[in-house]
């Protein structure tokens, strides 16, 4: 796999439009502000080149979410071995598998469309999916995902297995039902984001090629390393963008699924 020089261009547009997924910092290991200088040459068109494939994975990624865990939360009640404490971690593990086997096309064709190298054979959308469509699913739609899977099993594990715990101490500490419900999807997302990031960025590196190079993990993951110069920082350069992406992404989502959940029980309980 031939991955992206550290000085190649990167595009910010999925920084501004956002995705559960990954960020092209990932794949161009660049400094911020070459970004943001790169982001101003390329002009407003390129800002929001692969904005389609985020947009709707964010206006379905929350009711998927929400609504299987409460589904694998019933069907795993009834599993007498599984503690009722460590129930909500693995329905979590259900559903970043189910995430990942839905939403993985829409992560491969951004990260497609984000990763400049890609701009002159692939120029729009209709473009990449019709190259997709004449490959395998392992080679065009599904290429990573299994590193994917793996993040994402992991990532809502602990998200879900974390969040009412840690919503519970910040209610305790005098911090408002809104407040606890944010700041804990804040904490969440950090303790998450912060080891699954060179993960992230695996998947990332992985999904933006369009050919040749091996689709294995292991293979593929000592590609990055070696590209990486072998450095954890620029391993993790650009991370701070994403993962506070990720942590103000996820506490507006809690705070928001938790207000409608106090809503929806407390109509229930005045009929």
């Amino acid at each position: 796999m031939k991955y992206v020089r550290m000085n190649c261009p990167v595009r910010l547009s999925i920084l501004l439009c956002g995705s559960t997924a990954t960020c092209m910092v990932q794949i161009h290991s660049t400094l911020v502000r070459e970004a943001i200088a790169q982001l101003y040459r390329e002009g407003p068109w390129k800002l929001y080149r692969g904005v389609v494939p985020p947009l709707l994975v964010k206006t379905l990624q929350g009711t998927l979410l929400f609504g299987l865990q409460d589904t694998f939360m019933h069907q795993l009640s009834d599993v007498h071995f599984i503690s009722p404490l460590l129930l909500p971690a693995f329905a979590g593990l259900g559903v970043g598998v189910v995430e990942a086997l839905v939403f993985t096309p829409f992560e491969r064709v951004q990260n497609v469309m984000q990763n400049s190298s890609n701009d002159c054979n692939l120029p729009t959308l209709r473009s990449v999916l019709s190259r997709f469509r004449s490959e395998s699913l392992p080679s065009g739609f599904y290429r990573g995902l299994m590193p994917t899977m793996i993040r994402n099993a992991i990532g809502s594990c602990l998200y879900f297995g974390l969040k009412n715990p840690v919503q519970s101490m910040l209610w305790q500490q005098g911090l408002s039902p809104g407040a606890s419900s944010f700041m804990s999807g804040v904490l969440n997302s950090m303790i998450i984001s912060l080891p699954l990031y060179p993960l992230s960025v695996l998947v990332a590196n992985i999904q933006a090629q369009v050919v040749g190079g091996p689709h294995g993990a292991w293979e593929s993951g000592v590609m990055l390393w070696n590209s990486r110069q072998r450095s954890v920082a620029l391993l993790y350069r650009g991370g701070s963008l994403v993962i506070f992406r990720s942590c103000l992404t996820w506490g507006i989502t809690t705070a928001i699924y938790d207000s409608l959940e106090r809503h929806t029980f407390k109509a229930n309980n005045s009929k």
